[in-house]
């Protein structure tokens, strides 16, 4: 295993905390990114810093709010100044919702977009220019099997977000190969304890018109729809199982690693679908004469 400099976006619980720690003691430099470090979360980096000491492992927190370029720029920043380069970024930052569709206002579907996928933009900006200038990195993906398994009903927003954040990633992918930089998606299935994303969603700013849903015919459905997703999870669902999926593909040797690894004890379909549109992918570019776009250039 190759020791590497690693950034994690929204570390401050839930997947992304469990995976930088993961990723410690697994023996890379891992930077939990997060906001207001020195507010809310000062308590998250306390953790983090204990966690370090306690364990004998190099992590540290770092202040990168994702919802603003200041703040990426500046955190990145701090991370190259300090170890004089990244080898892995890791998009993990996202926030969910709950509430009938309709019920979400426009201007609430924009700030959940901007959490979920426009971050990831601003993420790329700063330190893809130093991964194509080194020759070689790796982006990591944390998308979500709601993004082609089955979705209930309830979740639009947060699951279009997320379906946009993975076609962006595909993208990316094949935009990035001949820079020598790696994709990985890491595709979680609804894990309903062993995070705060069910506890911390948002909710319908129109509260008169989601009434109109949950005291009409739809009144019964939030309850049967949480604990029909509960009920699909195995008894010995755990959440730490996306962090070792994670840690796993990082060590793999570069060039070797899965374009795709789901993590879905709920088994919601996702996987079946994916591996059909990632072939359809890749046989396109074989068809237009790009097939080398599939797999990074390795630059020594």
């Amino acid at each position: 295993m190759c020791r590497q400099v690693i950034v994690i976006t929204g570390a401050s619980s839930g997947f992304g905390a469990l995976t930088a720690r993961a990723l410690a003691k697994a023996g890379h430099i891992v930077y939990a990114s997060m906001r207001e470090t020195e507010g809310r979360n000062r308590p998250q980096v306390e953790a983090v810093e204990a966690f370090s000491r306690e364990n004998r492992v190099d992590l540290k927190a770092v202040e990168l709010d994702v919802a603003s370029d200041v703040s990426v720029e500046a955190g990145i920043a701090k991370v190259i100044a300090a170890e004089g380069h990244i080898d892995t970024i890791i998009h993990n930052a996202g926030h969910m919702s709950f509430g009938p569709a309709e019920a979400f206002t426009p201007e609430q579907y924009a700030e959940l977009f901007d959490i979920n996928v426009l971050s990831t933009q601003r993420v790329n900006r700063a330190v893809l220019p130093h991964l194509r200038k080194q020759g070689k990195g790796l982006v990591v993906w944390v998308s979500s099997s709601s993004t082609r398994g089955g979705t209930p009903p309830y979740l639009a927003p947060y699951f279009a977000a997320k379906a946009a954040m993975d076609s962006l990633a595909v993208s990316y992918a094949s935009e990035l190969t001949r820079w020598g930089i790696e994709t990985a998606i890491i595709v979680p299935g609804a894990f309903t304890k062993g995070t705060n994303h069910f506890a911390h969603s948002g909710s319908p700013a129109d509260t008169a018109r989601a009434g109109e849903y949950n005291e009409g015919p739809y009144k019964d459905l939030p309850e049967q729809a949480l604990k029909g997703l509960a009920s699909l999870e195995p008894a010995d669902a755990d959440a730490a199982s996306v962090a070792t999926a994670i840690v796993d593909v990082v060590n793999m040797p570069f060039g070797k690693r899965p374009f795709r690894t789901h993590i879905d004890p709920s088994e919601d379909g996702a996987e079946i679908v994916n591996v059909v549109a990632d072939r359809v992918r890749a046989e396109l570019f074989r068809r237009i004469g790009i097939e080398d776009l599939l797999k990074p250039v390795i630059n020594n």
